[in-house]
């Protein structure tokens, strides 16, 4: 995933498990989707150079345990 702000970019390394994917999205969205909606949720929180630039997707929860309950409202109806 790259991040463009500004004039630098980041690159981030994100890993999905499919089960985790359905988890969330109850298979309602992609899981470019999914990865996009996160990457929305994270940038509220965090600059892009704070991400992590290699992790797998429940890392997320570990940093923002609300992650798991909020993610639907950043998913495409």
């Amino acid at each position: 995933v790259q991040v463009a702000e500004g004039s630098s970019t980041t690159e981030h390394r994100v890993g999905l498990l499919r089960e985790y994917h359905v988890k969330l999205t109850q298979g309602c969205a992609t899981p470019e989707q999914l990865v996009e909606a996160s990457f929305r949720f994270l940038l509220e929180r965090e600059s892009k150079e704070s991400i992590l630039r290699s992790f797998e997707m429940p890392v997320i929860a570990h940093y923002f345990p609300e992650y798991e309950q909020r993610i639907g409202s950043y998913l495409p109806e």
